[in-house]
C-alpha cells in the first residue's frame, strides 16, 4: 500500500549479506498498476489466448453469423513426456500463427492443444487442418506429430462447437498422427 502522497506502484527490496557487510536497496516502481483488458486473457505457457477466450471469438463469429469452422490441432509426442517442452509449444505456435490468415484466431484449449476459428466452410478447414498437421512433424522435434479435430459453427453454443472439436481430435488422435476427422451429427 502506498503512502499518503506517493503514487501507486510497487515497492522492490533487494538485499546482499557478506561476512562483514550488509547492505540493504530499496527501489519503488512508480508506474501506476493497471488491470489488463478482458481480451488480454491468455495462457501463460505459449501467449496464445486461453480456452476462455476461444469461446468468447466462437460466439462472437457465430453472432456475426457467416460461415466460420473451429479446429482443435493436437500434438502427439512418441515420448509421452509430461508436460510438453515450452520451447516445444512455442515452435509449433509460431508454425500455427505463419501459416494461418490475417482474419484467422489462434488460441489454446488444453495443454498440447491449439484451437483455430477459420472464417469460410468446412471444407476449406479440413483442407487447412491437413496441411497444418503434415507441417507439425517438419519442425524436426523427434516424435512430434500432430491430428485434427475441426465442427462447424453452426446451430449451437460456444462450449458445445467447442467439445464437438474436442471429441473429433479424441478420434483423430486414436487413429494416429495426420489425421482430420470432422464432427458430424449421428443419423
Amino acid at each position: 500500500m502506498p503512502r499518503q502522497g506517493e503514487p501507486a506502484g510497487r515497492t522492490l527490496n533487494a538485499g546482499r549479506r557478506d561476512a562483514d557487510r550488509c547492505a540493504m536497496t530499496t527501489a519503488h516502481d512508480t508506474t501506476p498498476l493497471v488491470a489488463a483488458p478482458e481480451t488480454a486473457v491468455s495462457d501463460v505457457t505459449s501467449l496464445l489466448p486461453s480456452r476462455d477466450a476461444v469461446l468468447g471469438r466462437i460466439a462472437e463469429q457465430r453472432a456475426a453469423g457467416g460461415t466460420a469452422t473451429l479446429m482443435v490441432i493436437g500434438l502427439l509426442r512418441r515420448d509421452d513426456g509430461w508436460p510438453t517442452a515450452q520451447s516445444t509449444l512455442a515452435q509449433v505456435t509460431a508454425l500455427l500463427a505463419s501459416s494461418l490468415r490475417g482474419d484467422d484466431f489462434l488460441g489454446k484449449s488444453g495443454p498440447g492443444e491449439f484451437a483455430v476459428v477459420l472464417g469460410g466452410p468446412v471444407a476449406a478447414a479440413e483442407t487447412a487442418a491437413a496441411r497444418l498437421v503434415a507441417a507439425v512433424p517438419t519442425l524436426g522435434i523427434p516424435g512430434l506429430t500432430a491430428a485434427a479435430g475441426i465442427a462447424p459453427l453452426a446451430d449451437t453454443d460456444a462450449p458445445e462447437v467447442l467439445r464437438r472439436a474436442l471429441l473429433s481430435l479424441t478420434a483423430a488422435r486414436r487413429v494416429g498422427a495426420g489425421t482430420v476427422i470432422r464432427y458430424r451429427e449421428p443419423q
